[in-house]
């Protein structure tokens, strides 16, 4: 039942886009009270059980509040920062400058969050094409931030979530064999359909003044993340799974820096909605009993790429690293880049939909972006006959 309740409510975010927040909210509340009236939960029956169970699950639920919020203002930090706008004057001139653009949001993808990689990759495209972008341009952008992001621990939510349970950073750097592999099918005949659509124009704004020191506080930002995290897990990792360690070394630092740069604080309460409905799904799947799932493998890791399409990666993600026993950089890129192949199935693809709403077609996506679903069976098989199943 547990899982016919989440099933439910993943379904709920699927179909009702403009309301997760309160299908999150409301799916969370029917497995705990589920829970409550019924089987109990991992430490206990009733209230007690439900304390004990979230006295376990604090630290990764406010460590990834902090750090979804925190990245926010990074990703604005560095829009901010105008770099993106120097960036198109790089392009080649025909389709390889669509080709390049794509190559650009994977490298941002790796440091910054997929979302902000898309929606820096979709400005930079309308730039260039003259607001003219096609929908199978639209995916491969969408599909780049994912792969850039999906071997990197603070360039996705999903792989962020997998540091912050132990994963160590070179435990999913692997899954780049998949990632790059993927690139190579989708972004060369993306970028020809949109060449053929509307020829690419590189010309940056004039008299560009980059914001260095935007730029010098999100490496700040990042540095403090990893220096924290290795510290923590490599010195005391006895306490490692105290506190929110993670979490708060952004935060000081961002406050930190706040007197050099002031954050665009206005895109906390959007950033904060988000992540409570992302934390509402990664508490309901700390919920489920992961031992009735089917046991861990290669095959079940391709399956949650596919699921992943059509439902959000987070909660996904967490079963996964409840139940354990997977080859965590080939699980990073199924769930990463799975989401993808079409435009609800990732949080990229969400934000690409804010900005271009005609890619709010399922059919128009798959019609035109079929090389995304193409360059994710290829990429997943390159990596798992390359290196093998290594849990």
């Amino acid at each position: 039942m547990e899982f016919v309740l989440f099933a439910l409510t993943l379904a709920g975010v699927a179909i009702f886009h403009r309301h997760t927040l309160a299908v999150g909210l409301t799916g969370l509340a029917a497995v705990t009270l589920y829970k409550l009236a019924g089987p109990g939960f991992h430490a206990g029956a009733g209230l007690a059980g439900l304390g004990a169970h979230f006295a376990a699950e604090w630290v990764v639920l406010v460590n990834l509040f902090a750090l979804l919020t925190g990245f926010a203002l990074l990703a604005r930090h560095f829009e901010d920062s105008r770099i993106p706008l120097a960036l198109p004057a790089l392009l080649p001139d025909d389709w390889k400058g669509g080709v390049a653009l794509l190559a650009i949001v994977f490298a941002l993808s790796s440091f910054l969050d997929n979302i902000a990689a898309a929606i820096i990759g979709g400005t930079m495209a309308a730039s260039v094409y003259r607001s003219r972008v096609h929908i199978g341009y639209l995916a491969a952008i969408v599909a780049a931030s994912n792969a850039g992001g999906s071997g990197s621990v603070i360039g996705d939510t999903t792989t962020t979530m997998m540091w912050i349970e132990g994963v160590r950073a070179t435990g999913v750097l692997h899954a780049y064999v998949a990632a790059v592999s993927a690139f190579l099918v989708f972004a060369i005949p993306a970028a020809r359909v949109q060449q053929r659509h509307a020829p690419i124009t590189r010309d940056s704004p004039p008299a560009l003044h980059v914001d260095w020191a935007r730029a010098t506080i999100v490496g700040l930002i990042l540095a403090a993340a990893i220096a924290t995290n290795l510290f923590v897990n490599l010195r005391h990792a006895a306490v490692a799974d105290r506190w929110p360690f993670l979490g708060l070394a952004v935060w000081a630092t961002i406050l930190a820096t706040a007197a050099w740069r002031r954050p665009e604080w206005s895109v906390m309460p959007e950033a904060a909605r988000s992540s409570v409905f992302l934390l509402s799904l990664v508490a309901c799947a700390s919920m489920m009993p992961v031992e009735e799932l089917p046991a861990a493998s290669w095959r079940s890791a391709l399956g949650l790429g596919f699921v992943s399409a059509v439902f959000d990666n987070i909660p996904l993600t967490k079963l996964a690293l409840e139940q354990g026993g997977y080859d965590w950089g080939l699980l990073a890129y199924a769930v990463g880049f799975g989401g993808s192949m079409i435009w609800f199935g990732s949080s990229a693809g969400v934000a690409i939909s804010s900005r271009f709403p005609e890619t709010r077609s399922v059919g128009a996506w798959l019609k035109h972006g079929w090389f995304v679903a193409v360059a994710y069976p290829v990429g997943f098989f390159i990596l798992l006959g390359g290196l093998g199943w290594r849990p």
